[in-house]
């Protein structure tokens, strides 16, 4: 038993709604049992004390969506459009050990702890199929670090070009013969590992815990997609997709099924609270009806739909229409940092730019709370994390109020959401456990992981050198294809400016 822990002094935003107020924490067993007036906890003074004079103690952020996979793929992608990105996908990730999915799952791990994110949901990927082992080792990983997670895989059956034959045919030969004897993996395999290590899970289902993600629709016939919800439900797997994050997928999504991605999800019965969705940016009204009302959790990736050159979200009409939305910060091969800081900012001031409308923009209250609740949900842990109030699990963070955004101090929320980088962030707490005390992780050698982490990139560079030889013939055939999909006139406009 961890016994109490007080957390003294802080200025306390116990989630994004209510008034910052001067506040003690008492912890009990790593969940907050009382938020009492500062001073009149009446706790023994045998209890051990944490001094939040000064700082700023908010709930542990929760990113709603990434690929830790990407820690270890960090400047390896150029600027493509998000199909280019896929192609090339095989030379960035591939050649992968169980070492080296272990380690890159530690440095996403790390790099959000710093930034003051205390949950993460992982759609992780193991060429060419995941394994218990693979998944076993990323989780391995979050456990050792003290971050909470979700482990994900994700799982296809379709690649690239059997998704896209029109993108194959416009190939030349010899490339378009390469592309073509490219296979997925049989999605009997996939499905039988994903159960396999779901059944026989040796982890802390309260800190890391499985998931199930099929990472695209069109990368997916039908029935793989209804397995993977039926392995959701037997295990009560949180399941996650890429819905509608290009142009391209949502063109070729209606011309496959005469219907959008979400109706097509929809006849499936595939949606439902189990289910979020990330990026969720080429969507109708209709479609954001469809997912509100199934209880669905629409995930904003702000950074790398910009960096990807997807489009914007319409999170303003998501929230009007009544559907749940988190911020995710997407992998930190194709967002290049995984600091949910800079995304909810970015998901704040983005709205800015879709319409003049200033009763219509995303409200620094409105980004806190997607960063943390909205979150939380897609994790299936909704009823635990993203807020601080009795019962609910001491994920927090405590930022130092010396920092140079808070001076003057007029507005904490604002000043949060609006100026934090995480330069402020002193200390992190997972289930009442110190894990950064002075922007220092406690849990792991950082020099030690620096120098792992370049062995490991030089080696697997060196490894995946054919790979990358063939994504950069592929590319100018494969930027040519999307760049064409991209002028076609389409009735969603994935979030043009003043598109409201």
């Amino acid at each position: 038993m961890k016994g109490r822990l007080l957390v003294e002094g802080g200025l306390v935003v116990a989630d994004a709604a209510s008034a910052p107020q001067a506040a003690d924490l008492l912890i009990e067993d790593g969940r907050i049992l009382a938020i009492t007036e500062r001073g009149a906890s009446g706790v023994d003074a045998a209890v051990p004390r944490i001094d939040a004079t000064d700082r700023l103690v908010i709930p542990g952020l929760v990113n709603g969506h990434t690929h830790a996979h990407g820690g270890l793929g960090r400047g390896a992608v150029d600027d493509v459009a998000l199909e280019g990105f896929l192609a090339a996908s095989p030379a960035i990730n591939g050649q992968r050990g169980l070492d080296d999915l272990a380690l890159s799952a530690t440095l996403t791990g790390v790099e959000l702890l710093k930034k003051g994110c205390t949950a993460l949901f992982d759609m992780t990927t193991q060429f060419p199929l995941p394994t218990t082992e693979g998944l076993h080792a990323v989780a391995g990983a979050y456990m050792r670090l003290g971050i909470r997670a979700v482990v994900s895989p994700m799982l296809a059956d379709r690649t690239l070009y059997q998704a896209y034959p029109e993108l194959l045919s416009s190939l030349p030969e010899p490339l378009r013969a390469g592309a073509a004897a490219l296979k997925a993996t049989l999605p009997d395999a996939c499905l039988a590992a994903v159960d396999a290590a779901a059944r026989d899970w040796p982890f802390d289902r309260s800190r890391v815990r499985p998931g199930i993600a099929p990472t695209i629709p069109l990368h997916c016939s039908d029935e793989f997609m209804l397995g993977c919800a039926r392995l959701a439900q037997a295990h009560d797997l949180p399941m996650q997709t890429h819905l509608a994050e290009s142009k391209m997928q949502a063109v070729f999504g209606e011309q496959r099924y005469g219907k959008s991605l979400v109706a097509h999800l929809a006849e499936l019965g595939l949606l439902s609270p189990r289910l979020s969705t990330a990026h969720s940016i080429w969507i109708s009204d209709d479609d954001i009806d469809r997912l509100a009302a199934a209880g669905v959790t629409a995930i904003h990736n702000p950074l790398s739909n910009l960096r990807l050159g997807s489009g914007i979200a319409p999170v303003r009409r998501m929230l009007e229409r009544g559907l749940r939305v988190g911020v995710g910060s997407d992998g930190a091969n194709t967002s290049d940092t995984q600091n949910l800081f800079e995304a909810t900012r970015l998901a704040a001031f983005l709205s800015r730019v879709m319409t003049p409308d200033e009763d219509r923009w995303i409200n620094a209250a409105e980004a806190l709370r997607m960063a943390t609740e909205g979150s939380a949900h897609a994790l299936g842990w909704g009823d635990r994390i993203g807020r601080i109030a009795p019962g609910f699990e001491a994920d927090l963070v405590l930022l130092d109020l010396a920092q140079p955004i808070y001076v003057p101090l007029r507005h904490p929320v604002r000043q949060l959401v609006h100026g934090e980088t995480g330069a402020a962030v002193d200390r992190v707490l997972v289930a009442g456990d110190v894990v950064v005390d002075r922007g220092r992780v406690l849990t792991i050698d950082e020099a030690q992981l620096r120098r792992d982490a370049q062995a490991a990139a030089d080696r697997l560079d060196a490894l995946n050198t054919e790979g990358r030889h063939l994504a950069q013939a592929m590319r100018p055939w494969v930027s040519a294809f999307c760049c064409g999909i991209g002028r076609t006139p389409f009735h969603v406009h994935g979030g043009r400016p003043l598109d409201g």
